[in-house]
């Protein structure tokens, strides 16, 4: 074997073994801030957790903020994808892609484990201290952004006109919004107030009913179409 595949071989394994030790941390963080919360848990306690040296934290993350930001990263979307999803691009309707895209959020709450885990870390285990002031500033950039896109959605020509009188673009993007947050905080105090999997998409109905001009038709066009 030459020493040019020996090289590359040595670098690959050690870059497998340095994203193994970040996601550790990641992980180990994950834990104890779901047990203890963000702001009384130390960078100490989560590299002793992890098995690993402080200096390891510190060579894989800035500081408390910038890890805990890694790990909301590792449970949204990225804002490339978040914007494909919603251009509606691909033929479908781009309000109903919003729709759909608002459904899978409430539902992913019962299908993924460990974004179930992070957003309960994020809205009951997280005080928003000046430590963590660059997470929340990176958090709240995000679902600004969320929020600038469906205005955006809202507001081109075709989708406008299918606006109910008095509903601007603006209203109805926080309105989503609003709902989507709602129904995550409501759930994740008390997951017996309704099934994500069975209830998700009724409860957005009358939500896109109140905003949409012609909803009901829409529902009805798509409903055959998947028949």
């Amino acid at each position: 074997m030459s020493l040019a595949r020996i090289a590359n071989r040595a670098m690959r394994r050690t870059k497998e073994d340095s994203e193994r030790t970040r996601q550790t941390i990641l992980d180990s963080a994950e834990t104890l801030f779901l047990e203890n919360g963000v702001s009384s848990t130390s960078l100490e306690e989560i590299a002793r957790n992890a098995g690993v040296t402080r200096g390891a934290v510190y060579w894989h993350f800035e500081n408390k903020a910038h890890l805990f930001n890694e790990l909301l990263a590792q449970v949204r979307l990225p804002p490339e994808q978040l914007a494909l999803r919603l251009s509606g691009c691909d033929g479908v309707d781009p309000l109903q892609s919003l729709f759909d895209l608002c459904v899978e959020v409430v539902q992913s709450l019962a299908q993924n484990a460990q974004k179930r885990r992070v957003l309960t870390i994020l809205l009951q285990r997280c005080e928003f201290t000046e430590e963590l002031r660059e997470a929340i500033l990176r958090h709240n950039a995000f679902i600004r952004q969320f929020i600038d896109l469906c205005e955006q959605l809202f507001a081109r020509d075709k989708c406008r006109v299918r606006l109910l009188p008095g509903v601007t673009p603006k209203t109805a993007s926080r309105a989503v919004h609003g709902l989507i947050l709602g129904l995550i905080n409501d759930w994740l105090r008390d997951p017996q107030l309704f099934d994500p999997l069975q209830d998700a998409e009724s409860l957005f109905e009358p939500l896109f009913r109140g905003l949409v001009r012609d909803w009901s038709q829409a529902g009805a066009a798509q409903a055959s179409a998947a028949s």
